[in-house]
């Protein structure tokens, strides 16, 4: 049987995190200061990451480190689940990235290590189409809701619809796709930044979706799967409460990650609402979100792939 979460996560140590001019043309999310030499801001996101892993790992989570290589500057390999995703019949699918600079992370030794742990049946690889500048990545573009094969994903210059509907071809998903916007009328760049799926619960900032037929399409969809919605608003999103990952330990355990910033973002009633089906996890990743543009969920790529 299909579930929604995962206790194995990949994850990749960053040695050359920095701020990357490329991403920022269209992640409004990052920001660039002189306060921190570039050393500093690598050394901090390290002590981040390290931090982050612990922690997961503390609450039973299988955590898989893959260490970065010296060869070539990778400023974003901290957020994995933007070139590579792992399903349950085997697949792996790797995807076209919008920066150059991002296209050296898709790494063939990863997947090597990955392929001798889990048992792997099909690669399906998208990357040709970054040719054609038709990008998607991975779940920063789309949400999955793996038990009911549905894909939400808001359309941006980095989440192609011809390219959404390949990858629905390919793993058998039906798509749900709409417009999403930030205050400034600027498109959402990551479905994931705007929208987090539990698996009896969404966090969302319905603030973004200025079409009501799209409201009314994704209201209707969550209700049909039994998606308590948790509304959060574009100043919460600001601070990647909708970056979160639900994820469950060795012991079944659930858990939603997040950010330290995304955390104390949210109100008391929301997260209520959260814990009544699950509990919360959250780590203090600030200079990774800062200079970055991303926050937990980009740092997870779940393994569905079966055990060998």
């Amino acid at each position: 049987m299909k579930s929604q979460t995962t206790s194995t996560i990949m994850m990749v140590r960053p040695s050359h995190f920095g701020y990357n001019a490329q991403t920022a043309e269209n992640n409004a999310f990052q920001t660039k200061e002189t306060q921190l030499s570039v050393n500093e801001i690598k050394e901090k996101a390290k002590s981040e990451f390290d931090a982050f892993v612990q922690k997961l790992r503390d609450n039973g989570m299988r955590i898989l480190v893959m260490e970065e290589k010296d060869d070539i500057i990778r400023p974003d390999s901290v957020f994995p689940n933007n070139w590579i995703t792992f399903h349950h019949n085997g697949t792996i699918i790797t995807y076209p990235m919008y920066a150059p600079s991002r296209r050296v992370e898709r790494r063939e030794d990863i997947i090597a290590s990955i392929k001798e742990q889990f048992e792997v049946k099909r690669m399906v690889r998208f990357e040709e189409y970054e040719n054609s500048n038709q990008f998607l990545e991975g779940t920063g573009s789309m949400i999955l809701d793996r038990v009911n094969r549905i894909v939400y994903a808001c359309l941006s210059p980095r989440t192609d619809a011809k390219l959404l509907d390949e990858f629905c071809h390919w793993a058998d998903y039906k798509k749900v796709e709409f417009r999403s916007v930030d205050g400034d009328g600027v498109d959402i760049y990551h479905t994931n930044v705007m929208m987090a799926l539990g698996d009896a619960f969404v966090v969302i900032c319905m603030g973004t979706i200025q079409d009501k037929a799209d409201r009314k399409k994704l209201e209707k969809v969550f209700k049909k799967t039994g998606k308590e919605i948790i509304d959060i608003s574009l100043e919460q999103m600001g601070s990647f409460a909708g970056n979160m990952l639900q994820v469950q330990n060795t012991d079944g355990k659930t858990f939603l990650v997040m950010s330290q910033q995304a955390y104390e973002s949210l109100r008391t009633d929301q997260i209520n609402q959260i814990e009544k089906h699950t509990h919360i996890l959250h780590s203090d990743i600030s200079t990774i979100e800062k200079f970055g543009g991303g926050s937990a969920r980009c740092m997870m790529a779940e393994i569905f792939l079966p055990e060998k």
